[in-house]
């Protein structure tokens, strides 16, 4: 069966209303945010210099397995999900 991985940032609330959004796809065996401890981490830390990258949202990793009929209809969702949270998606092959 196929993984789909993608990375999404924006605010917490929104990022599980997608999530949500994909597990509700008929078909969809697994659905697993991955390692966002990882993510932390590799954030660089510009707090002394107050720049907009301290206010950024959260960065989520996501491992989502679909059966190859599938794929396209979750990378659709996502996308039209991501429009309408206004929140960014990125499919990538490996994190």
């Amino acid at each position: 069966m196929p993984m789909i991985r993608m990375r999404i940032s924006g605010d917490h609330d929104k990022l599980d209303t997608l999530i949500n959004a994909i597990r509700g796809i008929d078909g969809i065996e697994h659905v697993e945010d991955v390692d966002e401890e990882s993510m932390d981490e590799m954030r660089d830390d510009s707090s002394s210099s107050e720049l907009v990258d301290d206010n950024q949202g959260d960065v989520v990793r996501v491992e989502i397995e679909a059966p190859q009929k599938k794929v396209e209809l979750v990378r659709n969702v996502a996308l039209l999900a991501s429009r309408e949270l206004d929140i960014a998606v990125e499919f990538v092959d490996e994190f």
